[in-house]
């Protein structure tokens, strides 16, 4: 028997020539050993053993990861590499890039899903064997459950001679996880870890448009849906969908087809069909009569075949000019619907309102194939800072009578609180109970009494003017009036109160000259020299998964700044350890060159310590966390320990200073630190009340609420 995973490698590659090494960067070792990318810099520099490059570049080297993984344990430095992680580092140094590595990951996940009896003896034999063998088998098992015309296409053996401990690792990861949640697991990370390569559906809206396309029509029972994405990227809004019948995908990036299909296969049991190539000038799906359509379209394309495509019969509600590529996926959209079927598609606001759209929009109003338009939130889906909408269509069915109404629905200002507007910090469950309670009564009697400032169905006459103007803010009535004179009652009351507090909480003036310069000289210490003897433990911020029924909030570097409860929340997936905070600790950011240190209490004990952040837990027999908090906040602490890259500022924590002393003396400078936090936060209040009365204030007097 082989004593040791080294030798289990040896024994299985059958002597024969090693397949090339997964590599990793300085930054993986650093996730590796849970150590900032300085702490690498100087294993290098201080160690003559320390593995040598052997790739990159000589300003961004790599390693091979065993290597590193050996000298880690042999310092002490590592116990044990955490099976996700060892894989992750194998897909990311993966010899032919990342998304081949998560191409052939899923290809043998999904061997190891649909043939489980027949991996165990695969995974006996030699590497060289195993990839000589393997393409035969994947052959099999993608054609069965992808069928012929597919856009995985099957990995040859030398293509796979260099992921063969990748597969092993990923069928390892699988047995703990699950298939579905091993390639999850994989394919986030590599999301993750590209964000400007990609363009993506957040769970939220992909949750809310999956809702609206599958919620049954009036007379019709619920079942088992033929869906379409003809722009699914990497699948988010098609694994949305709840128990599919059929999904059907297509892109114009081959490379995230095939990760859609891997996705879809290994996460349902629907006949899957995805197709890779561009869906507007080469449909893969021209027959197709789909239940519903779910579409995030890519924005603004003038190169999106207008010249080629001007007699294409798509165009049944008109020809879209150049600058209306959203308008030809829309009716691709409703092209590939069955009568009756449903599609959504998350549309920039402009779409509602530019001129050169009216006619077709005016079109899609006469003939009821548009039934709604929502606007959500800003932050909802990228681009961030534009708040997107949601278009509901439906396909005529040939006798109906067009409908009367449209439903217009503003949902922007299901905000999750004060401050806490963008990216990751909206009210998800609240969108979705606002734009569905609106949606299924609309939707199954054709009119909606409607709520003023939120939603209202409106007739179609009034919608076919000159501009055609379908932007909700413009056609709903202002929130009730009194409702709007209480709300700023109460901001007002609340204002003085803050004010008075603030008041009695400014410090005292300081008075005393002998204490000037008092603290010079004193001996100090580093956070990095604590941390060594004990007195803290240092923590890194990360990504943790949790279940779908034990929700745990993420206390994100933005809500540290803005000094708010924690605003994020893990993704569903496969258990994987977060970091949870407790009463007492510390939490600094390390990105952004930023000065804020949070002291965790009771609105945040039991959160996720989120990215981008460094935890640090005082022993309370040692250091006072006020204390600490304090002087870590200090300008010059910060300006010393903090590095600059071109375009980045990072704390490095372990160098900030702190002076040494009594722990009584400690917790004297810890009640002066931990009032000025209160006083600080009496201000962030006070600011930020003002703001909405004297807001709420302007638009009282503008719309006749307030008398002036």
């Amino acid at each position: 028997m082989p004593e040791n995973a080294a030798e289990a490698g040896a024994e299985r590659t059958g002597g024969a020539a090693e397949t090339p090494a997964a590599e990793v960067t300085a930054a993986g070792i650093a996730r590796l050993a849970g150590v900032g990318r300085a702490a690498v810099s100087n294993w290098r520099r201080r160690h003559a053993d320390f593995p040598k490059p052997v790739g990159g570049t000589e300003t961004s080297p790599s390693f091979a990861l065993a290597d590193v993984e050996e000298w880690l344990r042999a310092q002490g430095k590592l116990a044990e590499v955490p099976l996700r992680e060892r894989v992750w580092q194998q897909v990311a140094g993966h010899p032919a890039g990342a998304v081949t590595a998560l191409v052939h990951a899923g290809c043998a996940l999904l061997l190891v899903r649909d043939r489980s009896a027949a991996w165990p003896a695969l995974a006996e034999l030699p590497d060289v064997r195993l990839a000589e063998v393997l393409p035969v088998a994947l052959e099999e098992t993608l054609t069965e459950r992808l069928g012929p015309e597919r856009a995985v296409l099957t990995p040859t053996a030398p293509a796979l001679a260099a992921s063969v401990p990748l597969l092993r690792g990923a069928a390892e990861l699988a047995a703990e996880t699950g298939v579905r949640g091993a390639f999850e697991f994989l394919l986030g990370r590599h999301l993750d870890a590209n964000p400007r390569q990609y363009t993506l559906t957040p769970p939220g809206p992909a949750a809310l448009m999956a809702a609206l396309a599958a919620t049954p029509r009036r007379g019709h029972e619920a079942a088992p849906l033929t869906v379409l994405d003809p722009a699914s990227g990497t699948g988010g809004l098609l694994s949305a969908v709840e128990r599919p019948g059929a999904v059907c995908g297509q892109d114009a990036d081959h490379d995230l087809a095939a990760l859609t299909a891997l996705r879809l296969a290994l996460a349902t049991d629907a006949d899957i069909r995805v197709r890779s190539g561009d869906s507007l000038r080469a449909d893969a799906f021209p027959t197709l009569a789909a239940d519903a359509v779910l579409c995030h379209p890519p924005f603004n394309e003038r190169n999106w075949g207008h010249d080629e495509l001007a007699y294409d019969p798509r165009w049944e509600y008109g020809f879209p000019a150049r600058t209306e590529s959203e308008l030809a996926w829309v009716q691709h959209a409703l092209a590939r619907l069955r009568p009756g079927g449903t599609a959504v598609l998350l549309m920039p606001p402009a779409a509602a309102s530019r001129r050169s759209g009216r006619r077709i929009r005016a079109d899609l109003l006469r003939r009821g194939a548009l039934r709604a338009v929502v606007a959500l939130p800003a932050g909802a889906a990228p681009p961030y800072g534009i708040p997107l909408h949601l278009w509901v269509l439906r396909k005529p069915v040939q006798g109906e009578r067009p409908p009367a109404e449209l439903l217009l629905v503003d949902a922007a200002s299901e905000q999750a609180g004060p401050g806490r507007e963008g990216r990751d910090r909206l009210d998800w469950p609240a969108v979705h109970s606002a734009v569905l309670d609106a949606w299924t009564p609309f939707d199954r009697d054709g009119t909606l009494a409607g709520t003023p400032g939120a939603s209202r169905s409106v007739p179609v006459i009034e919608l076919l003017d000159d501009d055609v103007d379908l932007a909700p803010a413009r056609r709903l009535p202002p929130p009730a009036a009194a409702e709007g004179v209480a709300q700023l009652a109460a901001v007002r009351e609340r204002l003085t109160e803050t004010l008075h507090r603030t008041r009695e909480l400014t410090p005292p003036p300081l008075t005393d000259p002998a204490s000037v310069g008092a603290g010079a000289g004193r001996p100090t210490t580093t956070v990095g020299e604590l941390a060594r003897a004990g007195a803290l433990v240092l923590r890194a911020g990360g990504v943790g998964t949790t279940p779908a029924a034990t929700p745990v909030a993420v206390l994100t570097d933005h809500d540290v700044l803005a000094a708010q409860p924690p605003s994020g929340t893990l993704p569903d997936g496969p258990p994987e350890e977060p970091v949870l905070l407790a009463a007492g600790d510390v939490v600094v950011p390390v990105l952004g060159g930023v000065t804020a240190v949070r002291v965790v209490d009771a609105s945040a004990e039991g959160a996720a310590l989120g990215r981008n952040l460094q935890l640090l837990r005082p022993d309370p027999a040692a250091l006072d966390p006020w204390f600490l908090a304090g002087f870590l906040r200090a300008t010059a602490n910060t300006r010393q320990a903090s590095s600059y890259a071109s375009t980045a500022t990072r704390l490095d924590v372990r160098r900030l200073q702190l002076p040494r002393m009594p722990l009584a003396e400690q917790r004297r400078f810890g009640e002066r630190f931990r009032a000025l936090a209160e006083f600080e936060e009496s201000l962030r209040l006070a600011a930020r009340l003002g703001d909405q009365l004297v807001q709420g204030l302007y638009d009282g007097l503008a719309d006749g609420t307030v008398a002036p």
